[in-house]
């Protein structure tokens, strides 16, 4: 089977086109540094030539309110493209719960690329993976002040990328879900006692404090960043960060 990856030589593409080819399947990469655009549309019907299955995983370059119009943007080119070339499965990346966090512009970015999926001409699959453990770094720094980091009690599920590419993968390869599968970690912390685990490991001077306004995740109500049903991954953050 031939896979066209746009986004493939990033943090979960890179993996994703490893786990294809190594099944067995024809995984090509395709990036702004191989000459495809998913913006101005340069080299998309090329890239998608000939493909059974096209798997976006591009990203917008902002978290804040241009995200929009890059999904907007990005995926009508690709949609195009694909039906052009005879695609028969589009697979997006999403988020568990985006759609019930409408007050962050990223993730009502993301529904809109959800939906521009589902309303396509192209049969589809949508994976919506938790919060990636390689992200907690980042998280973490957005609400540093000195030595204290200051984050919400906000529950998250943390998934390892590679686990994510596994996944990806395997829903690349199979038929068409016309639908989603969530995947997660397979424990869940408060985003400010995995603070304090992140910081106890790595010997990090930071004080973690419980600040319920802190950085996006502030935004987030309740537990709808995780999912008890969702499929589980094996790799437990302990052990990641080991």
């Amino acid at each position: 089977m031939k896979i066209a990856v746009i986004g493939g030589t990033g943090l979960i593409g890179s993996q994703v086109v490893e786990n294809l080819n190594a099944a067995g399947h024809e995984a090509v990469p395709h990036s702004k540094s191989s000459g495809v655009d998913v913006i101005s549309g340069q080299g998309l019907e090329e890239a998608v030539a000939g493909a059974d299955v096209v798997v976006n995983l591009t990203n917008s370059p902002t978290f804040d309110e241009a995200s929009p119009a890059f999904f907007q943007a990005s995926m009508d080119n690709l949609l195009a493209a694909a039906q052009k070339g005879g695609v028969g499965h589009f697979v997006i990346l999403s988020i568990v719960g985006v759609d019930q966090v409408p007050e962050l512009d990223y993730y009502r970015a993301k529904v809109l690329q959800e939906k521009l999926l589902v309303d396509g001409p192209v049969p589809y699959s949508i994976v919506r993976a938790t919060q990636f453990m390689e992200f907690m770094d980042a998280a973490m720094s957005w609400t540093t002040d000195g030595d204290t980091v200051r984050l919400p009690a906000t529950p998250i599920q943390p998934i390892a990328a590679k686990d994510v590419a596994e996944e990806v993968a395997q829903v690349a390869a199979g038929a068409p879900l016309n639908g989603i599968r969530n995947i997660g970690g397979p424990d869940v912390f408060t985003l400010d006692e995995l603070g304090r685990v992140t910081v106890s490991h790595k010997g990090d001077g930071r004080t973690v404090v419980t600040d319920p306004t802190a950085g996006m995740f502030a935004e987030v109500k309740g537990d709808v960043l995780t999912d008890k049903n969702a499929h589980l991954a094996p790799t437990r953050y302990t052990d990641w960060l080991s």
